[in-house]
């Protein structure tokens, strides 16, 4: 008789705790489980540079983990990832990185199964025309390329056209999202190029003067003179005769405003500024933001537009 009551409870208890799951854990409760485990098992892509960054993280939306390997706010071309950062990017699905000699790190990753070097789709500046600048301040950079290629808007196409691909074959599923993303994030790219053409079609400045020249794209692109400090190598200690040749060009240009980017030293752009008698502002490459730049939601769009704005009243663009 004991036993048999033993078991009556247990079915007695069996069929309270089914009903109770029955009344009290709706289908919005599994779908959320789901979606928990489906977050841990998402993809994961790493991005050396911001600019590629913003990209795929529009074309992917929360599908893929993208991240951007550089910490905000710290400069590119010195960065060296820690163990930690390079254990992580190791297990990734795909580790896009720059390439042409922007970040000495990412060797590793070009025999990789999961490495892309991006520069590979994009159209690259000879730097040869740096180099004179460059033996000037006592570097000479070993890149044959221009890397800052990103801030040519055909290049960001191409970049965009590229990792639609790549996560496309990660996810095949989600094919028409990464297709209607990247054809949105395309329509902005585009709208960037329309306001530079518009923005600088006559301009009584026809050169720009930078600590570190990352804007030659821009300047090719747009129809305009970029003057740099410290060439290709924005750590590079320029001589006096390099200074002393800037300083002549701002004068018999009419320059009235210089340019530095927040992750250089502006102490030589401030002591030309100085002699020159001439303004200092300051100019987003794009490579990284800082922290503030995070904060406010700054974005590839902005930055170029912000950039664009910049530029054109330094050049009396009308």
């Amino acid at each position: 008789m004991k036993s048999i009551k033993t078991v009556s409870i247990l079915l007695v208890l069996l069929l309270a705790a089914f009903v109770y799951y029955s009344l009290h854990v709706s289908p919005e409760t599994d779908e959320k489980a789901v979606a928990a485990d489906e977050s841990k098992s998402r993809p994961l892509v790493a991005l050396s540079t911001y600019a590629l960054y913003d990209a795929a993280k529009n074309i992917a939306g929360e599908s893929i983990e993208c991240f951007c390997v550089l910490p905000y706010g710290v400069e590119v071309h010195d960065f060296e990832p820690t163990p930690k950062i390079m254990a992580r990017l190791h297990d990734a699905d795909l580790v896009v990185f720059s390439g042409a000699g922007l970040q000495p790190w990412t060797h590793t990753f070009e025999d990789e199964k999961n490495g892309l070097d991006m520069s590979e789709y994009m159209k690259l500046l000879d730097a040869a025309h740096h180099d004179d600048d460059e033996e000037e301040a006592g570097h000479q950079h070993e890149s044959q390329f221009d890397p800052h290629y990103w801030l040519d808007t055909d290049n960001m196409i191409a970049a965009v056209n590229v990792l639609k691909e790549k996560f496309t074959k990660l996810l095949p599923a989600n094919k028409e999202l990464y297709s209607a993303n990247a054809e949105a994030y395309i329509a902005k790219l585009k709208t960037i190029d329309t306001q530079y053409r518009q923005k600088m079609l006559t301009c009584k400045i026809d050169t720009i003067v930078v600590d570190h020249n990352a804007f030659s794209y821009l300047a090719q692109k747009y129809g305009f003179h970029v003057e740099s400090i410290s060439g290709l190598s924005p750590d590079a200690e320029p001589s006096a005769k390099v200074m002393g040749s800037i300083i002549d060009k701002v004068k018999e240009n009419n320059i009235t405003t210089i340019f530095f980017e927040s992750f250089a030293s502006d102490k030589v752009i401030n002591a030309i500024a100085t002699d020159a008698k001439v303004k200092v502002d300051f100019l987003q490459p794009i490579a990284n933001i800082t922290k503030d730049e995070l904060q406010n939601g700054s974005t590839y769009y902005s930055l170029m537009m912000q950039n664009l704005e910049k530029i054109s009243k330094a050049r009396e663009c009308r």
